[in-house]
């Protein structure tokens, strides 16, 4: 991963074309990461995506005595969970990355007891533990939160019936992998349906558990014992996410490209707004959809839901489409307070957008302005590179780190699309000479 601090120069206006293979889900691979730690063996897992993301998940599980060897060239990561040594997950990693959280549910189950660091990441808005815990308490487990830890013991762990008030899909995923070894039957009403929360499940079983309804809103788990549960090579499935990003990468420069190891079927309401809007998309092959558009796009309403509704990590590239759309469109985020701080940035490049609330008024403009503009979170800085990719003239897009986040090979594919883009280290004294140099005009 890159160490020192870089910057995006882009060059917009160039109609992305060719094709661009899709990584590992990033929200896949982390949590099957974290579900390694239910085996005492080895688990093997392949096309893991090279992100900074996946480097901080490695640090928390050999803090806990994993041994992990990670082939970044062929996206392979063994993990040895044979011998954990500790169940603290420390703040130095968690506080980095909210997914790391999840190794609160494992280490329940198979340790019967956990410390570990309250959640960080995107500060895109509050993302409350209460359902991990209050689903851990109906289990027997005692929780208690304090200077900033959550302590988890367990003397017994018991089956139950546990149903959220919305669909939490870290609060799923860390109750059905703390089931996987609990005493009996656990129930998981309202459970989240995401496609990641189903590889998880399929990860699971390959590896003894008795899991079913993964992808439904009820998830029922059978408790097994830890001798049950056995190795497994599972390979993670491609990333809804970053397929939808170069989605709209290439519908936003008028393009026509080929999107490559996809499942159609995760973004299906994504890819209908983006019909209704006018683009092309075509089925070519079970893996594969032909992308394109050739005028300007209509506008379109929509509201941010759970899975398999719109997804709120598209929200910002959907905005940036519909900067530039023939007419006034609205967007309404009903997931997360905080996710419209690109707008500001959108703002800088000539966007007609008004905040209210958790909506967006989003009036069409003829074109975007490149200019210097800094990522806000994972998703925001993606659909700011979307927006100088289409932009006139020269954009900057800085605070890189967030992207790297989420995106493996960002720069690398775009360019294989061709896209004028270059990834740059961060002069700080050339930055400083003008900006003394503007405040003089």
């Amino acid at each position: 991963m890159q160490n020192k601090e870089e910057k995006l120069i882009i060059q917009g206006g160039n109609a992305l074309k060719g094709e661009v293979n899709i990584s590992g889900a990033k929200n896949a691979v982390l949590k099957l990461m974290a579900a390694s730690l239910l085996s005492n063996d080895i688990c093997v897992i392949k096309n893991v995506p090279e992100l900074s993301d996946v480097e901080i998940m490695i640090e928390v599980l050999s803090e806990l005595g994993a041994v992990i060897d990670y082939n970044k060239l062929d996206g392979i990561l063994t993990i040895d969970s044979r011998n954990i040594t500790s169940v603290v997950a420390s703040d130095i990693f968690v506080s980095k990355m909210r997914a790391s959280f999840v190794v609160l549910g494992p280490l329940v189950g198979r340790m019967r007891e956990a410390c570990v660091a309250m959640p960080g990441g995107c500060q895109i808005g509050e993302r409350r533990v209460n359902f991990h815990i209050k689903g851990l308490q109906a289990m027997g487990c005692q929780c208690d939160i304090k200077d900033g830890y959550v302590y988890a013991v367990a003397k017994e762990l018991k089956g139950a019936e546990i149903c959220f008030d919305i669909p939490s899909v870290g609060a799923t995923e860390n109750i059905m992998m703390a089931s996987v070894l609990a005493d009996g039957v656990t129930v998981i009403q309202n459970a989240a349906q995401e496609p990641e929360i189903v590889d998880l499940a399929n990860f699971l079983n390959a590896m003894g558990a008795k899991i079913e309804g993964a992808g439904t809103n009820q998830i029922t788990v059978h408790g097994v014992t830890l001798s049950d549960l056995h190795g497994v090579e599972h390979t993670t499935i491609p990333d809804r996410i970053e397929a939808g990003t170069y989605m709209s990468a290439v519908i936003a420069t008028m393009g026509h490209a080929f999107i490559k190891n996809i499942y159609p079927n995760h973004l299906t309401i994504f890819t209908g707004k983006l019909l209704e809007m006018g683009a092309q998309i075509k089925l070519v092959e079970p893996h594969i959809i032909e992308v394109s558009a050739d005028r300007r796009l209509s506008p379109m309403n929509f509201i941010t839901q759970p899975y398999p509704g719109f997804p709120t990590d598209l929200q910002a590239l959907a905005m940036t489409l519909l900067s530039v759309a023939n007419g006034i469109s609205v967007v309404t985020e009903s997931l997360y307070e905080n996710r419209f701080m690109h707008i500001n940035e959108l703002w800088r490049m000539g966007a007609n957008i008004k905040q209210s609330n958790n909506h967006a008024i989003i009036k069409g403009v003829d074109y975007l302005v490149g200019t210097e503009v800094t990522c806000t979170d994972l998703r925001a800085g993606a659909a700011l590179v979307v927006a100088a990719l289409a932009a006139k003239g020269e954009s900057t897009v800085k605070a890189l780190r967030h992207i790297d986040r989420g995106y493996e090979k960002f720069t690398t594919k775009l360019q294989g699309l061709g896209a004028d883009i270059m990834r740059v280290p961060v002069d700080y004294q050339q930055e400083d000479v003008l900006a003394q140099e503007l405040t003089q005009l």
